[in-house]
């Protein structure tokens, strides 16, 4: 039996790179609104799912599903 955790992918255009986080807050704390183009609060509201992303002149930031296996 597997177990789905939610993943979070930030895709930065200026340096080309890719990262990824257990929640928006993570990355909100990691990356600021220089360099994403949007704060916490207005990332929350956008309502991110696996059919639905947050884009803009910074970066593409989508949520996802990691598969893990059980223990």
């Amino acid at each position: 039996m597997s177990r789905q955790l939610k993943v979070i992918h930030l895709e930065l255009f200026e340096t080309n790179s890719h990262h990824y986080f257990g929640s928006l807050k993570a990355l909100c704390d990691t990356f600021g609104k220089d360099e994403i183009g949007i704060v916490y609060s207005s990332l929350r509201a956008v309502n991110l799912s696996e059919n639905k992303e947050y884009r803009n002149q910074k970066c593409v930031i989508r949520q996802g599903v990691l598969l893990t296996t059980s223990k």
